[in-house]
Formats: structure tokens, C-alpha cells, sequence
């Protein structure tokens, strides 16, 4: 498209899935990305696997440490002017509400949830004086309902979508466009990494989650649904027709969600 062509987006997650995806496609497009993540050696693959790969810049961080999301991010402020704050990280959860422990709902949340924040509020600043810039969140389609065995990474996203419609209303007379993405299947493997009862990763993939869209197509959904400065929109496939029954046919939304398997 070249709508983001030197545009400098700092993306999250970036090391595999959807953040991986989004960091070749904004490179592809002209921008000057830069990625993060706690894994080095990933993000040194995933550089090297850019067309542009001059253009990729990699700051490793972890989003449980609040310490590591300070440091990285003053070094980055000071070398770039952020146009586009991409918070993609995450984990997920298979596991039954009753069975789960308080430490993994708080695991959770402090990546899917605190992490974003703190992200957030680092960049937001420069944003504010230059008085423009983006802020893109990856949400769910659980950020919108709850469903069997991710109670814990459901209510993060719903707190998503909480903070940012906040802070959206906030800033956009300011300049500061703030975006929430909700995705259905992707074929990542999250669920691999979800979090189990006893807090380790389950291992197993959804067979919703094999037969989704492509993280590729996935990106290409992103960057469209962005360049046409939505601020609020859903990536996947046909499974995206729930948002509309959820939204119209609350009771018949409710009778078809009970029936889906929960992996």
C-alpha cells in the first residue's frame, strides 16, 4: 500500500504469530519497525526475514517486568519519534475457573493487561507533544464475551477494551488515534502456550485456532483496517459474524456460544 512508508511503529510480541506477521507487513510497506520481546534470538530471525531488514530495529523487553519496560523503552524514546504503538504481546489460558490460581489469573494480567498500559503511557507522552501518533491493541473476540476456560484471559481483554475506549475518548482531539483489534481464529499457536491449571503451557492446539486465516492474511487485515483509521475493528473469518449476532441476537448468540467446543 505504502501508506506507511517511513512511518515508525514500535510492535510488541513481535517474535512469532501476529506480531511477527504485522512487523513483515509494516516493513514490506516502507515503515521503519521496530521489535520486541523477551526472546533475542527470535527477533534477530525475524529481522533477517524482512525485505527492508535495514530498516528493523530490535529492543528486546519483557512485559511482566516493569523495570524492563521502563529501560527499553527511554532507549528507544530517545533515538525515535514513535508513530505507531503497536501492543500485541500476550498469553492465553486453558484451564476451568475453579481449577485456576489466583498467581495465573495475575500472570495474565500482566502481560495482557499492565504490560499494554505501561507501554502505552511510556510513549503516550511524546505523542501528546508532538500531538499526533497511533495507539493499536490486539484484543479477542473474548475481549466482547466470556467462554469456556479463559476466564482470566478474557477478563484481561474486557479490561482492554475498558482502558483504551477511555483514553481514547481522552486524546483524539489532541491528535492521538487510538485502535482496537479484535481477532477470531488465527492460526498462531497461543493455544500452545496457554497457560494450564498448573501454569504451564497446555501444549495442545484449538482445532478452531489450526483452521483459521493465516497470521499473513491476518496482517494484511490489520494494516487496512489501520490505514483506514477504524477504531475499532475485527480480523478472522466467517467467525466474525458473531460480533454482529452478539450485538443484535444477544439470546440466540447465547444458545449458539454454549454449543462451541472449548479447544
Amino acid at each position: 500500500m505504502g501508506q506507511f512508508q517511513n512511518k515508525v511503529v514500535w510492535i510488541t510480541g513481535a517474535s512469532s504469530g501476529i506480531g511477527e506477521a504485522v512487523a513483515k507487513a509494516f516493513n514490506a510497506d516502507g515503515a521503519v519497525v521496530i521489535i520486541s520481546s523477551r526472546r533475542r534470538e527470535e527477533l534477530e530471525r525475524v529481522k533477517a526475514s524482512c525485505v527492508d531488514s535495514d530498516k528493523v530495529h530490535i529492543f528486546p523487553l519483557d512485559l511482566t517486568k516493569g523495570e524492563s519496560i521502563l529501560e527499553v523503552s527511554n532507549d528507544v524514546l530517545s533515538k525515535f519519534e514513535i508513530d505507531i504503538l503497536f501492543n500485541n504481546g500476550g498469553i492465553s489460558q486453558r484451564s476451568m475457573t475453579a481449577e485456576t490460581s489466583i498467581e495465573n489469573d495475575r500472570k495474565i494480567f500482566e502481560v495482557n493487561y499492565f504490560g499494554h498500559v505501561q507501554m502505552t503511557k511510556a510513549v503516550l507522552p511524546q505523542m501528546l507533544a508532538r500531538g499526533s501518533g497511533r495507539i493499536v491493541t490486539i484484543s479477542s473476540l473474548t475481549g466482547k464475551w466470556g467462554f469456556y476456560l479463559r476466564s482470566a484471559y478474557s477478563a484481561s481483554k474486557h479490561a482492554l477494551h475498558g482502558f483504551f475506549d477511555s483514553l481514547r475518548m481522552e486524546v483524539e482531539d489532541l491528535g492521538i488515534r487510538v485502535t482496537l483489534i479484535t481477532p477470531g481464529f488465527i492460526a498462531t499457536e497461543i493455544s500452545k502456550h496457554a497457560l494450564d491449571k498448573s501454569g504451564n503451557p497446555s501444549g495442545e492446539m484449538d482445532n478452531n485456532q489450526a483452521q483459521g486465516i493465516s497470521s499473513e492474511e491476518c496482517a494484511r487485515q490489520i494494516l487496512k483496517g489501520i490505514a483506514a483509521d477504524k477504531d475499532e475493528f475485527g480480523v478472522g473469518g466467517k467467525e466474525l459474524r458473531a460480533l454482529f449476532l452478539h450485538r443484535y441476537f444477544p439470546k440466540l448468540f447465547k444458545k449458539i456460544l454454549k454449543k462451541q467446543a472449548a479447544r
